[in-house]
């Protein structure tokens, strides 16, 4: 995905990194980031306050215009720092530019951040003002004969989108592709709440946005490759006052980053439905874990209540058992209190007197 920041994070650190050096350091390093866009940077140690930044980028139209760099974005290129930015010519070899920095003019204070922040965005100066030059004079002779031919703009090989130049309006038509399905969903619910939000009376100062699953008539005899989408189209109505002073670079701004905004938006989309997703299996997670804990606690008092009744039960056996030894052992006691005297031949004589008064008969009296 595009970096939706005008400003090269990579070059950005690397002239940090050379500006703030003690020592005298030597670089040579390549970059290569979003868009084929190659940087080269040089610096030698003889020379600390003088790095050289070539780059390299595809132009966005591949048509009659031409490939080298035009005036106007030499001009837009010497405007980022006049005093600080030299254009070297001829640029070297297999670079379109070649600016000479001069380090010892960056202020000491702290707006050499944003001096040298601005420096990076020297790629994002040269496709914009390719683009400006676009909106305002390509298809200028076909719009007066009243021919309107869609110009193809590749910002990325894979991310084309459409210009078509009218005599009281552009439009704009963007190609959406996505590789998965979830994706192609959520973009399509964004593109109708876009449409919706874009033609309401609260920004009727904005352009007009419309999307079709269908190429638009405007489109017709392109490539089939390039009107193959499964997230369909996405169009803008540009008027003249969109493109007027500093409107135009707003505009021209939106246009080359409107994929990577989408994209975005996706990403976040999916990354907010998978944290609330997360959250909600966390709650469920945190019910059933309530669930199982009270299932246990009333098991446990289940159990402590069985428990108890067989505690009990064991306790009435147990004094039963207790109070039956204790009567035994007192009767044994008391058997042992009456005859304490202990006669050799008194227990015989005493069973054999027993069994003759048990003989004898008694009457009754009346």
């Amino acid at each position: 995905m595009a970096c939706i920041e005008r400003s090269s994070p990579a070059l950005k650190q690397i002239l940090l990194k050379l500006y703030r050096a003690e020592k005298s350091i030597e670089i040579d390093h390549h970059l290569y980031e979003f868009g084929s866009v190659e940087y080269h940077i040089q610096s030698q140690a003889t020379n600390p306050l003088v790095a050289y930044l070539s780059i390299s980028t595809p132009p966005l139209y591949h048509g009659n215009l031409p490939n080298n760099l035009s005036p106007y974005t030499i001009e837009m290129v010497k405007g980022i720092c006049p005093n600080l930015v030299e254009i070297e010519e001829p640029a070297r070899e297999g670079y379109q530019l070649t600016l000479k920095l001069n380090l010892d003019q960056i202020p000491r204070n702290k707006d050499y951040v944003k001096v040298i922040e601005d420096i990076s965005t020297v790629q994002s100066v040269i496709i914009s003002s390719q683009l400006k030059e676009i909106l305002c004079n390509v298809n200028s002779d076909d719009a007066s004969q009243g021919m309107y031919k869609p110009i193809k703009l590749v910002y990325h090989p894979r991310e084309p989108f459409f210009v078509i130049r009218q005599q009281q309006r552009i439009i704009a038509i963007f190609p959406i592709r996505f590789k998965e399905k979830f994706d192609v969903v959520i973009a399509t619910a964004f593109f109708q709440e876009l449409v919706d939000v874009g033609n309401s009376d609260k920004w009727v100062k904005t352009p007009p946005c419309t999307w079709s699953a269908i190429p638009p008539p405007e489109l017709t005899g392109e490539a089939l490759e390039d009107l193959s989408t499964n997230g369909g189209f996405v169009s803008f109505d540009i008027s003249s006052r969109h493109i007027e002073g500093n409107r135009l670079d707003k505009t021209v701004w939106n246009l080359l980053n409107f994929n990577a905004n989408v994209r975005y938006h996706v990403k976040s989309t999916k990354g907010f439905i998978q944290r609330r997703m997360r959250k909600r299996l966390e709650n469920l997670v945190e019910v059933l874990h309530q669930t199982n804990s009270e299932e246990i606690e009333q098991t446990k008092q289940v159990k402590q209540q069985h428990q108890g009744r067989r505690s009990t039960k064991k306790l009435v056996r147990s004094s039963k058992h207790t109070m039956k030894k204790r009567w035994y052992t007192l009767g044994r006691k008391i058997k042992r209190i009456s005859f304490r005297l202990k006669i050799h031949g008194f227990t015989r004589f005493r069973q054999c007197w027993f069994q003759k008064n048990s003989s004898t008969k008694y009457t009754k009296l009346e």
